[in-house]
This record gives structure tokens, sequence and C-alpha cells, in this order.
């Protein structure tokens, strides 16, 4: 009851600091929502369900709504519902589909940042956003259903409010429109285009999103400018996964001052986990609901600087850290770097990644409703995305390598009890399509017979490998196994330790 009675104060908390955020913004925001006449479906009736929900919130939102008959239709080349524009005025920024699920936080942040009239972009961003002197039509598709996605959709929003006379954007709903996202192959979220170029797969940081939309071409590598920002600290943690957090939380009580570092979204693999199960204090819990428990735990210790990655880890006395928008001069560095999911290392995989090969089901699942799809694997995390997948109407197969499941064994049952096929000692030799998947080859590794299978999805879920590039930059000694020598919590009190008496 006492959790419960917390949980209720601060969400009153907040709302109370939402409201006062909105009554300080300098301008209205118009919002038109446009809908197909005699009739909703249910994205409409989200789309003026949250929309009327923020209007609760602050009268700054003005809400104006027409069906695609009216002229403003015709003057905004709308043509589909429903589609929301915000303040069409001023900027071209569109929203095909409903602001639902881990959208909302993009168009919260879309408002305020409307409101304010300022895009929020970090300096090294608009430096290189100021060199486009073309126009750049961006479509970035998200999901309701993925953490990573407002990320990459908050930097379009940024760039289109930055350069308006330049940039506009059109972000789309892959559960809304599939046929917008069938039509790119856009299969996976977030993946995000401009003048219909593939320009970015996954979230990134908004330097790599703006240069990549300044070259229209993907780019993964940023070098800011010499002039960064200098932070001095104690420690810095690199990794804003449940390791990172919790090392900023118990570096900051234990008197350093820490900062944690996170180039992508926090919470790492946890957060794209559907269910949590037996985490201390929970039966059963959402993988994003439990990272915002332990963010939201962090933040009121350690600042964390999310959207920045790494680049080096400079010898000497202080370390120098150098990110992609500033420099740390710090005592430590400790590394939670995490792991990152494995490839199955077959032609197809790569070629197809984003047009039917996914390693997320959580972000991409919903596109796949009603379509055949196999999940590769026989952990927990592969007899898990299985089951969300089946829960959403995707027609899965779990393929494994083996004869039984490394998976635990009330995953087990449960798995054999949703009647998913498997197929047993089967391993993916080749995933087939042009554009997008079509089919794959499937081999027996006991008789070595092969199959072709009809199909449009390939989830690949077959273990994690550790992120240990800037550990090898860093010229920190692996094991065998590719891991760091030095991971134990020993060695996280020592780097505390030594960060704590070098104050001394």
């Amino acid at each position: 009851m006492a959790d419960a009675n917390a949980t209720e104060i601060g969400a009153a908390e907040f709302l109370k600091q939402l409201k006062k955020t909105f009554e300080n913004l300098p301008n209205d925001i118009p919002i038109f929502l446009f809908t197909k006449p005699g009739g909703d479906d249910i994205f409409t009736q989200s789309s003026r369900q949250v929309i009327r929900a923020f209007r609760e919130i602050t009268d700054k939102i003005i809400f104006r709504e027409y069906d695609l008959n009216h002229n403003y239709a015709k003057k905004w080349n709308v043509d589909r519902a429903p589609t929301m524009l915000i303040d069409p005025e001023r900027y071209h920024i569109r929203w095909l589909g409903a602001p639902m699920g881990e959208e909302g936080r993009t168009l919260l942040e879309t408002l305020l940042l409307v409101g304010m009239g300022n895009s929020r972009l970090n300096e090294q961003a608009i430096k290189v956003l100021k060199k486009i002197d073309s126009p750049r039509q961006v479509r970035v598709f998200v999901s309701p259903s993925c953490p990573y996605c407002p990320q990459e959709a908050v930097n379009a929003i940024k760039a289109a409010i930055e350069m308006p006379e330049f940039v506009s954007v059109e972000l789309v709903d892959i559960q809304c429109n599939p046929d917008i996202a069938e039509k790119y192959s856009a299969q996976s979220v977030p993946q995000t285009y401009a003048n219909d170029i593939l320009i970015g797969q996954g979230a990134r940081s908004e330097e790599i999103f703006s240069l990549s939309l300044q070259k229209l071409e993907p780019v993964t590598l940023f070098i800011p400018d010499n002039d960064a920002e200098l932070v001095e600290t104690d420690l810095v943690i690199v990794g804003g996964g449940p390791a990172g957090l919790s090392a900023g939380i118990y570096a900051q009580r234990s008197g350093l001052n820490a900062a944690v570092v996170e180039k992508g979204a926090l919470g790492g693999q946890v957060a794209t986990t559907p269910v949590v199960e037996n985490y201390p204090g929970f039966t059963q819990v959402g993988g994003k609901a439990l990272v915002d428990i332990m963010v939201s735990h962090a933040l009121e210790y350690v600042p964390i600087f999310q959207g920045e990655e790494v680049l080096s880890v400079g010898k000497g006395n202080p370390l120098t850290v150098k990110t992609s928008r500033r420099m740390f001069h710090t005592k430590a560095v400790l590394l939670a770097t995490g792991a990152q999911h494995k490839f199955l290392n077959v032609p197809g995989e790569k070629r197809l990644s984003g047009s039917g090969v996914s390693y997320c089901a959580t972000c991409d699942g919903p596109l796949f409703s009603g379509k055949n799809v196999i999940i590769v694997g026989g952990g927990n995390s592969a007899v898990t995305e299985a089951l969300h997948l089946r829960n959403m109407g995707v027609l899965v197969t779990l393929v494994h390598r083996r004869d039984a499941l490394r998976a635990q064994e009330y995953l087990g049952k449960i798995l054999e009890n949703s009647n998913i096929p498997t197929l047993w000692n089967t391993e993916v030799k080749e995933i087939r399509g042009k554009k997008r998947v079509e089919s794959v080859l499937l081999e027996n590794n006991k008789t070595h017979e092969t199959t072709e299978m009809n199909l449009q999805g390939v989830f690949v879920s077959i273990g994690y490998e550790p992120s240990v590039a800037l550990a090898e930059k860093a010229g920190v000694t692996l094991t065998e196994q590719g891991y760091t020598e030095r991971t134990s919590p020993v060695f996280i009190r020592r780097a505390m330790w030594k960060a704590a008496t070098s104050r001394l």
C-alpha cells in the first residue's frame, strides 16, 4: 500500500510539473487531426483521446479536426487517416497513425519543442544541419511497442524545427500503415529514410542522425569539434543498462562525483524484453516498465548523459574520455557496456536486416501479425519471444539446432502447451528474398537434409556476445571467451576505491 501511495504521489507531482512547463511555453501549439469521412477506426479514436488528454493539461493546444474532404486536407496534401499535423504553418511535421504506447513520449516532447519554438539540439548537431542547402523529406518508421523509436523520431522532429525551410518529417506508425512499411520493406523499427534513401536503422545520437541527414547516407561515426565541453568527474560509467545504472547509484552514495554515459536507449536488453520473471520484488514485470523504475531511481543520484557515444578513453592522470558531444576528465572509468545480440552469419541475413530479419520481437512483432515467421534459438529469450509473437497473432515456428531446449523447463512447458511448432536439430543456412524475406533454407544437422520454407520474417534470438570494442581500444585484456578480465564486483570496488582515494 505504501508503494502504491508513493507511486500516486510521484505521478501527481509529475503532472503538476508538466502543467507548469506548458504554462511557461511562449507559443501556442496548433494540432490538426484528419479523419476518414463517415466513421472512425481504433487509431483515429486513440489519436483523438490522446490529444484530448493533453488538452486537459494545457490550454496551449489549439485542436482542430477535419475529414479528408476538407480544403485543409488538399492544402497540406493529406490523403490518409488518421493524420496529425502539428503547427503546419510553421513546421512540416506530420504523424501517420496514433501516438500510442512508446509514441506518446515522442508526442509529448514534440509538443514541448513546438511550444518553445526551439529544437534544443546540441551545438555539434546544429553545425552539421546548417550545411544542408536542399530539401530533406524525412520518413521515420515507428511502432508503439518500440522503446528505441522515440529517440530517433525526436531527432527528426528536432531537425524539422531547427531547419523548417529544408526539413520535413513524416512519422509512420507501421501498425496503422502496414502498406507504407511494405512499400519500403521497413519491417524493423526505427528505420529512417530521407528523400527515399535509407539513412539509418535503429536509434542514434543527434549528431549521427544529423550527419546522415546531411550526407543522405548511413553514418556510424561522428567526431566532435575540438572545442567540445569539458566535464570533470571522479568516475565515468560507460553504459546505461542495469549494471551501469546500479553502479552510478552506489558510486554517488559512496561520495564519488560520477556520471553515466549511454549512447542508446537506457536499460539495455531489458528494455526490449517482453516479460521479466522473478526479478526481486516482481513475479512478472514488463521489461520497459522495470527499466523506467531503474532510470527514475538512478536519476535521483547520478547525472545521465544519454545519446552520447564514447569514442575513446585516453590514458593519463586524469583519464580523458571523449564522447560524441564532450570530453570528461576523470580519475577512473567503469565499463558496463553489456552485450549485443549474436548474428547467424548466413547469406542474406545482413542484406535483409530490417526487411524481415529482426532481432527484437517487442519492436517489430506487431507488423507480422497473421504472417509466417520463424524464431531461431532455444534459450529463455527465444522461447519468451516466441510466446510473445504468438500472443500478437504471429504464426511462429521455433527453429533450434539441438534436440532439446536450453530454456528453463517452466518456459518449455508453456511453449508446448501453446502449440507452437518446433523444428529440432535444424539450422538456418540461408535467408532468401529480393527486397524482403521470402523464404529460408533449412538443414537438419542429423540427416543433412535441406528444405526451403516460405515465410515473411526471421527473428534471431541465439544469445549475446560481450560489447568489448571500447575495452579493446582502451587496452583492456580479454579472456578467451571475449570478456574483459576484470568484470567482477571486485574490479568495480577497486575502480571506485581508486577514484575515492585519489581525492584524498
